[in-house]
Order: structure tokens, then C-alpha cells, then sequence
């Protein structure tokens, strides 16, 4: 099995900056995809930005060029880095892992952030 624990949450001005990290465990090796998702209130779980173990990333649109994600595979944590951030990226974000040969796929607890205009 693979336990997440994510950190970083908080409240945060407009326009600030916050690092989420997700920190994995357990059986590593049956994961190979590690991502943050968000679900804001009243609204659907959506991507935020996920990476590969062999490094490549996507990012939902409405992040793009304002997030950034990064892994340190010695830690076995993803890092979300949150810039400029605005009120609607108020949401709790979800540390999620997926093995695509395994079919493992596991989620944190979420973490909440909140930017406050």
C-alpha cells in the first residue's frame, strides 16, 4: 500500500505564494504518476498538475504559468509550487498517486488553502 501525507496549507493574501508537498510511502514502487487536485465548494474535483516519474508534467489551464510542480525522488515528495495566487484557487488540494501497470491509485487527506482577496 501507499500512504500520502500532504502539508503546506494555509491562508494566503492575493497575489501570494504557497508550497503544498505531499510526501509518499509505503510501497513506492507500484506508483508512477504523483499530482494535486482541487476541489473548490459546489464544484467538481478538478486537475491541478501531475508528474511523472520519469519527470514529465502537465498542468491544468488554470494554473498554467502560475504553478509550478516538482518531485524529489530521494524523498519520495511532490512539491506544488502556488504563485500569484488568486481568490478562486481557494480550495482543498488533494495529493493523488497512480500506478498505470499496477492500477494503484491513492489520495491524501486534502489540505486547505484559502487566498483571500
Amino acid at each position: 500500500q501507499v500512504q500520502l501525507v500532504e502539508s503546506g496549507g494555509g491562508l494566503v493574501q492575493v497575489g501570494g505564494s504557497l508550497r503544498l508537498s505531499c510526501a509518499a510511502s509505503g510501497s513506492i514502487f507500484s506508483i508512477n504518476v504523483m499530482g494535486w487536485y482541487r476541489q473548490a465548494p459546489g464544484k467538481q474535483r478538478e486537475l491541478v498538475a501531475v508528474i511523472t516519474f520519469g519527470g514529465n508534467t502537465h498542468y491544468g489551464d488554470s494554473v498554467k504559468g502560475r504553478f509550478s510542480i516538482s518531485r524529489d525522488a530521494a524523498k519520495n515528495t511532490v512539491y506544488l509550487q502556488m504563485n500569484s495566487l488568486k481568490p478562486e484557487d481557494t480550495a482543498v488540494y488533494y495529493c493523488n498517486a497512480v500506478g498505470s501497470a499496477t492500477a494503484v491509485e491513492v489520495w491524501g487527506q486534502g489540505t486547505l488553502v484559502t487566498v483571500s482577496p
